[in-house]
């Protein structure tokens, strides 16, 4: 029986070995110390008798004996060889046994080369064996700034307090990020029964994985695990059957294509244009047209908004509600549109966006980041429902996202700061640290620049803990300030958009607008035109993020009549400009606060590169905050949308 088992596996080994050499790679078991040499180790560690994943074991410590295994560990030695005798009876020991006794091996970067038990790693690996124990010590890279090395300095804290070592991301902050999710601080050790409880739930969860599908994809199962977590609850998992999460995860298949884009969300820069309709389809309109004008159908669209608190209370909301409002006298003929207010946390937004689908609503606008989450589980739950949520960058596909360029007509205001200021220091007061808000400030910083180069724009946050904004601003002797955009009706003030800080009392001087109206009515229209499309043209899902300018009639910039004309002359010039593609706001040579180069001579930044900013002008006074250092009430907005990195968000 066993000589036969070993003809099967030694099969497998010419395959393997065939396929590598027709791919040029090398058909051998890896040798750790042929590439060694060439990395600086900074130290050892013994970490003793350990359970060491298969999957995980990639070749051998020394030369040795790694001829005579493929890259796969199945042998390839003949069958008439001694080798093959003591595989033989290895594998009998095993089946009639089991293997007991440990190999010694060494952990690098997260594989593990065998020193001694190459011939147990392969009868193992053949019989489907999940582990093995061994004695493992660790070598210890020297740290740099690579991602590779950031995420395994990360595995090694991870791995010193929750002795786990079966999981791995592909991107730093994973491993704090599963801590959050599982419940643990970072820093905490793990008990005996979580470290088992864990264990198994993730290796029920990664068999589901891989039984879908998941090895086709260029993402880990600890990655997948992530996404997991976030819409299913790590304390249900505990209780669910591999049969059971896999149905969970084929209907979470488009978040594991858009985690694979590795975060290239399909930006939307311009509203698309209807395709022209021929004389048929024209004739055909025309027909229909005329048969609802004498025969009226009952059935309407019907279109829910979610709101994050109400329009009289968010500044947010409030223009939201004014974009539906927009909608409804322009469409309202043709649409029944509801809304469903009050949700602060995301629990309660999804409770509203189940009342609004049972309600009929067949088309939700989800208004602020806060919901991103939530969108997402309702995308899942219900793949009919076209569900758009007010975020940008966000990577998902069962849902579509929209933003508007807000930074285009902040560089106009700006210009018009720099115009006026009498001091030469101008002020700003930003919001939240989150995708899209650095551009802005630092397009109103240029443009402040552009027409006086010697002005300083004195930044603040709203959200910051322990910041005195009107102290900062009076010891700066600031002249102008930039702030809200927009005020609800339950907090009327005349200190909105640009003001005065000497006249506050004159109200705003300009302010950007958010006309959601444009973008609702688009958006509607091309759902009633039958052009709403969800895939990709090689059936990939998409995640598709609508971000629209000034040129979309979206975002807009408007200014008081106590502005100069000619000054007002000078700002609509750069608006066409800015409209027709001939002026670039981040191109030229633009530096940050350290002097370093953003863009250089006729550079421009690419679209991703804008909305993924994190540094700050040369010409601004501030920073941006740590996330510990925001209000609570700021954090969740910022867990969801901030332009931190995984390691900073998850470190709470």
């Amino acid at each position: 029986m066993a000589s036969a088992e070993y003809i099967k596996a030694r099969k497998l080994a010419k395959k393997a070995y065939k396929k590598d050499i027709e791919e040029g790679k090398y058909p051998y078991l890896k040798v750790l110390d042929e590439f060694l040499p060439f990395v600086k180790v900074v130290g050892e560690a013994d970490l003793g008798l350990v359970e060491i994943p298969i999957k995980l074991i990639a070749g051998t410590k020394t030369a040795g004996r790694t001829k005579a295994f493929a890259d796969n560990f199945m042998p390839l030695l003949d069958e008439s060889t001694e080798f093959a005798d003591k595989w033989s009876s290895l594998y009998r020991s095993h089946i009639e046994e089991g293997i007991r006794e440990p190999v010694i091996a060494c952990e690098f970067m997260n594989s593990y080369y065998i020193i001694e038990g190459n011939k147990r790693v392969s009868v193992l690996k053949y019989s489907g064996a999940v582990s093995i124990s061994g004695y493992v010590t660790r070598i210890i890279p020297e740290a740099d700034d690579s991602k590779e090395s950031v995420i395994y300095y990360e595995f090694m804290d991870f791995n010193r307090v929750s002795g786990i070592n079966n999981i791995y991301f592909s991107k730093p902050g994973g491993f704090k990020k599963l801590c959050s999710l599982v419940g643990k601080d970072p820093s905490d050790r793990w008990s005996e029964d979580e470290r088992k409880l864990f264990s198994s739930c993730f290796f029920r969860f990664e068999k589901a994985f891989t039984d879908e599908g998941g090895s086709q994809l260029a993402i880990t199962s600890g990655d997948a695990l992530l996404l997991y977590l976030e819409l299913y609850s790590y304390k249900s998992l505990a209780d669910k059957t591999p049969s059971d999460i896999q149905k969970e995860l084929s209907s979470m298949w488009p978040e594991f294509e858009a985690y694979f884009e590795d975060g290239d969300v399909n930006l939307v820069m311009q509203p698309e244009k209807e395709p022209e309709k021929n004389f048929v389809e024209k004739n055909l309109i025309e027909k229909n047209f005329l048969t609802r004008l004498i025969f009226p159908s009952e059935k309407k669209l019907k279109v829910g908004f979610i709101y994050y608190k109400t329009a009289e209370s968010s500044d947010w909301t409030y223009g939201h509600d004014l974009g539906r409002l927009y909608l409804e006298d322009t469409m309202g003929s043709q649409l029944d549109i509801r809304v469903y207010d009050g949700a602060v946390t995301e629990e309660d937004s999804l409770e509203l966006m189940d009342k609004a689908i049972a309600d009929g609503c067949t088309v939700l606008f989800t208004a602020s980041p806060r919901f991103l989450g939530s969108s997402i589980k309702a995308g899942i739950k219900y793949p009919d429902i076209k569900i758009l949520n007010c975020s940008l960058n966000a990577y998902s596909g069962h849902l579509r996202t929209y933003y508007g360029r807000l930074y285009e007509a902040k560089f106009l205001v700006g210009m018009l700061a720099g115009i006026l200021s009498s001091t030469d220091h101008i002020g700003y007061i930003s919001d939240f640290p989150i995708f899209g808000s650095t551009a802005s400030i630092n397009a109103f910083a240029l443009g402040v620049k552009m027409v006086n180069p010697g002005a300083t724009v004195h930044l603040v946050w709203s959200t910051e803990k322990d910041t005195d904004i009107n102290k900062i601003f009076s010891e700066a002797n600031v002249s102008h300030i930039s702030g809200r955009d927009m005020v609800a009706p339950l907090h009327s003030t005349r200190k909105y958009g640009l003001y005065d800080l000497s006249r506050p009392e004159s109200g705003s001087i300009a302010t950007c607008i958010w006309h959601w109206g444009k973008f609702y009515h688009r958006i509607i229209q091309t759902i009633l035109n039958g052009n709403w499309k969800r895939t990709l043209s090689d059936g990939q899902s998409e995640s598709v993020n609508y971000w629209w300018g000034i040129s979309s009639g979206m975002i807009d910039m408007i200014a008081s009549s106590s502005v100069p004309k000619r000054t007002m002359s000078l700002i609509e010039l750069v608006k066409k400009q800015i409209i027709s593609g001939e002026f670039n706001i981040f191109s030229g040579d633009i530096r940050d606060q350290a002097g370093n180069i953003i863009t250089r001579g006729n550079e421009s930044l690419s679209p991703k590169q804008i909305v993924e900013m994190d540094r700050l002008c040369d010409n601004i006074e501030g920073h941006i905050p740590h996330i510990t250092d925001l209000y609570d009430e700021a954090i969740p907005m910022v867990r969801i949308q901030g332009i931190y990195s995984d390691r900073e968000v998850f470190q709470l």
